[in-house]
């Protein structure tokens, strides 16, 4: 399975707002320390705001802040919520489908691989807090919470 570009820009956009936990980002600091798109971000965020993940504050001085602690966020949810059609081929379109036992395998493959994720919470792999805003070139001298 590959994760689409828009799951793995989901997953960065979190992981920079974990490093800063407690602080509010720009859209426009999190495309600048990934080199990404302003744009596609734009629309990554929306679906994390959508989806419970993040939190805006509108306003002079305002941004994008984590909406639950980092414990609180599935690795799978994330990827259920940037991946909505998670099938690993197109079965439904495929002549043999009906006597085929690849579907089956093929769902069970899928099963195991959320249920991996669902281990795993943002705070996991977010653990080296310190590391991760030295290499996003976030202020240093910001507190960052254990």
């Amino acid at each position: 399975m590959r994760l689409s570009r828009h799951t793995d820009y989901a997953l960065r956009v979190l992981i920079h707002l974990a490093a800063r936990h407690g602080r509010l980002s720009s859209i426009a600091e999190i495309a600048r320390a990934y080199a990404i798109s302003e744009n596609h971000l734009m629309k990554v965020v929306h679906m994390l705001g959508r989806a419970g993940f993040i939190r805006t504050v509108r306003g002079r001085g305002g941004g994008i802040e984590l909406a639950r602690a980092p414990e609180d966020i599935a690795i799978g949810d994330v990827v259920r919520h940037g991946e909505p059609d998670r099938k690993l081929a197109d079965c439904d379109a495929c002549l043999i489908a009906p006597a085929c036992g690849l579907t089956t395998i093929f769902g069970e493959a899928m099963g195991a691989f959320l249920a991996v994720l669902d281990r795993y919470s943002l705070a996991d792999i977010t653990r080296q807090r310190g590391d991760l805003a030295r290499l996003l070139g976030l202020d240093a001298a910001e507190p960052q919470p254990i």
